[in-house]
């Protein structure tokens, strides 16, 4: 006989774990799954200034802390690829690629969070992790003194663009619009000699036989084309969610799990919290806060199927 869980939590990033912590605590037996590495989106961010109660502090460092501390209080977690959740009433089938392994709960609570929106273009698979990369504090050292293009204009395409721009020879920016992220910082970019922008901009294309050399673009204004040679591209052109594996439960808008104030789902038993959800604001912090709410109300649901 399966062993059945109170909740199982797919995604291991700040709202995951603490629906984990919260759980937990709740006495409740619980197991995260992920198909990557604990800490979501934010092990890949260099300096986080925004979390109360901490100054400032490294990404991976703050998602390690949290990972630490669902091993402390007995969480199970497991390398898994969630394919879909099969909603059998009061049990809950979590289905997952590897070993076609099924695992089976109480209740869910769904935190993928979001992953990196690409380009699309053909040439883009060819040097995906080989010279296109979506995380500059994970790749950016092997850039040192050399250039690289940054395509994006938004907050993220900003602030690694900050990070690179004190390691690398040069850096261009190609963005679909202009830069909008915070202005001061901008202007802090626009004023480093090492820096050029192209704003309102179409990438057609990337050039290189052997290895990647550059980046092909168009105006979108004037219609003239241009190809910046380049040693390495960071793409950060938006976030989409992680929610394919949930399409047929009806519970999406857009690709967002639509959740309630109690993150409950239109499914009993099944919940979201974090980033892949619909909601204003994503931040860490936030985050936390969806997964606490999800943790709290699952375990109440768990409760009332037992009593």
């Amino acid at each position: 006989m399966n062993e059945i869980y109170d909740v199982v939590i797919i995604g291991s990033g700040p709202a995951g774990m603490t629906a984990a912590v919260y759980a937990a605590r709740a006495d409740m037996k619980v197991l995260m799954l992920d198909k990557l590495a604990p800490g979501g989106q934010i092990i890949n961010t260099n300096e986080i200034n925004n979390y109360t109660g901490i100054q400032s502090i490294n990404g991976a460092e703050l998602a390690m802390q949290m990972f630490e501390h669902t091993q402390a209080l007995g969480v199970g977690f497991d390398y898994r690829t969630v394919t879909r959740i099969e909603d059998c009433g009061k049990i809950k089938k979590i289905h997952c690629l590897e070993d076609d392994m099924v695992y089976e709960a109480k209740a869910v609570i769904i935190a993928t969070g979001t992953r990196h929106r690409t380009l699309g273009l053909p040439t883009e698979d060819k040097w995906k992790g080989n010279g296109i990369s979506w995380c500059a504090i994970c790749d950016g050292e092997q850039y040192r003194g050399k250039d690289v293009v940054v395509i994006g204009g938004g907050n993220s395409a900003v602030e690694e663009s900050l990070y690179l721009v004190g390691i690398v020879n040069s850096l261009t920016i190609v963005t679909m619009f202009d830069l909008t992220a915070d202005p001061m910082v901008c202007d802090k970019l626009r004023a480093n000699p090492k820096v050029k922008i192209y704003a309102y901009q179409d990438v057609l294309d990337f050039t290189g036989e052997d290895k990647l050399t550059g980046v092909h673009f168009k105006s979108t204004k004037t219609g003239e084309e241009n190809t910046v040679q380049c040693d390495g591209v960071f793409e950060y052109i938006g976030l989409e969610p992680t929610t394919e594996f949930v399409e047929d439960l009806g519970i999406l808008d857009r690709g967002y799990v639509v959740v309630n104030n109690r993150m409950e789902t239109s499914v009993p038993g099944i919940y979201a919290a974090g980033d892949c959800i619909v909601k204003n604001l994503r931040q860490v912090i936030t985050a936390c806060g969806d997964g606490a709410i999800a943790a709290e109300e699952a375990s109440h649901y768990v409760q009332k199927l037992e009593g």
